[in-house]
């Protein structure tokens, strides 16, 4: 299976998300904090990860972590599922239709509250496992 990354600063949430990826056989890697994720993903090089938008420095660090990602030799490739609950304190309507390879350069977007099954799947398409 694969190597999944979870950046969240949400405990509950990567607790449980690494429990259900642990479940389908994935490799799980959590970070609950933006300093120092990008020397991590560079030593670690997860397949996929999966990376929320808001933080408590800035409530839209995970869209300047995408756009960090994408500067750095090692880990430009690396795929990138946002995950937010962004739409539901800033209602902007933040979705699929804003991915582009500039302002929002991850490969898909999932809204928060997220069903489980709905992130499975996406993390196979990832992969490339479905």
């Amino acid at each position: 299976m694969a190597r999944i990354a979870v950046l969240d600063d949400d405990v509950d949430f990567t607790d449980a998300a690494a429990t259900v990826l642990r479940e389908r056989g994935h490799e799980v890697e959590v970070i609950n904090e933006t300093e120092g994720a990008l020397e991590r993903l560079e030593s670690s090089l997860p397949d996929v990860l999966i990376l929320d938008v808001m933080f408590p420095e800035d409530s839209s660090a995970g869209f300047q972590m995408a756009r960090e990602i994408r500067a750095r030799e090692k880990i430009r490739r690396l795929p990138i599922l946002i995950l937010s609950a962004v739409n539901t304190k800033f209602p902007l309507g933040f979705g699929p239709q804003d991915l582009d390879d500039e302002w929002m350069p991850v490969q898909d977007f999932l809204e928060k509250p997220i069903d489980f099954d709905t992130l499975l799947e996406r993390v196979d398409r990832l992969t490339g496992a479905s």
